[in-house]
């Protein structure tokens, strides 16, 4: 059990060292790429990839089960990064940022909600606070707060489609199956939720574009990498250690970006990124230092479960 739980950190922490690092693939991109171009490559690359690595067919499902793998596709593959896209248009990028780290504040309310083994504890309170300090520090460093009501709330119902997603995994995690199969089922899922906003946006196919070799490494980064990979990792990561501490991770990711910002695109850390660098790791390990409050409170005869 406890080799498990390492396990899930493992995979937690690999999956939010490369989802931080994406932001980098995904600027390139969009100099020649409409969003929901990027979205739809990536996700049908880490399909196919999922394929040829796990070939095996997904079978015995039934009907509440594929009602679940659609909302998990729906939400985790076509409605949450559409969401963050649009937001980004209408407000800047420091402020999705921000409020996409509220994700797992809303994962703890759901998950008390409707999975009943797990329950946010005051410890996980006081990390989420002092984790969004830091990332506050870290987004709005040198820079206005302005807030865009239309573009921030895009941003919050993204979070909270988010939660949706992670507590959906955490549901699917129990039905059984291999993690790479019920990956395989919710990216289907949402390619298909997918397809009718390509005509929404203006989507073009024009493969050619991938002649260029900086186009076609970035794209095979967030195919393999972001997407086939990381889903998995995540997902085994929400089964091993539940829906609550995986989410706790995500407040990594800001962190993620200053480090990348500074050892790739050569940027200067500033005092106030460096302090709320400190702060969000200080939350992270607040958060998932939850289990020792719980000790504490049971030894006070609370929660005896």
């Amino acid at each position: 059990m406890k080799g498990n739980g390492t396990a899930g950190h493992l995979s937690a922490l690999l999956t939010i060292i490369i989802w931080g690092t994406t932001f980098i693939s995904t600027k390139i991109l969009l100099t020649d790429f409409q969003p929901v171009e990027i979205l739809f490559f990536r996700f049908v690359m880490g399909l196919l990839a999922l394929l040829v690595v796990y070939p095996q067919p997904l079978k015995g499902t039934n009907r509440q089960q594929e009602l679940t793998f659609a909302a998990a596709g729906l939400c985790g593959i076509c409605l949450y990064y559409l969401l963050e896209n649009i937001a980004l248009t209408y407000t800047m990028a420091s402020n999705v940022g921000v409020i996409i780290s509220v994700a797992p504040f809303f994962t703890a309310i759901l998950s008390h909600l409707f999975l009943k083994e797990e329950k946010p504890h005051t410890s996980f309170f006081i990390g989420f606070v002092v984790a969004m300090t830091g990332i506050a520090l870290i987004s709005f460093n040198g820079s206005k707060l302005e807030l865009n009501p239309t573009g921030d709330l895009l941003a919050l119902l993204a979070a909270l489609i988010w939660a949706c997603y992670s507590v959906l995994t955490k549901k699917i995690s129990g039905y059984g199956y291999h993690t790479i199969l019920t990956t395989r089922r919710v990216f289907c899922y949402g390619i298909l939720f997918m397809l009718p906003t390509l005509f929404l946006f203006d989507f073009k196919l024009e493969l050619t574009r991938f002649a260029n070799p900086v186009y076609l490494f970035n794209i095979l980064f967030l195919g393999l990498g972001a997407s086939a990979l990381c889903f998995v990792t995540w997902n085994f990561a929400v089964k091993a250690l539940g829906a609550v501490k995986t989410s706790v991770y995500i407040y990594m990711v800001p962190v993620i970006t200053v480090v990348t910002s500074v050892a790739i695109l050569h940027e200067k850390i500033t005092a106030l990124a460096a302090v709320g660098t400190v702060l969000t790791l200080s939350g992270l390990l607040l958060s998932e230092g939850k289990l020792f409050l719980r000790k504490g409170v049971k030894q006070n005869g609370r929660h005896g479960d």
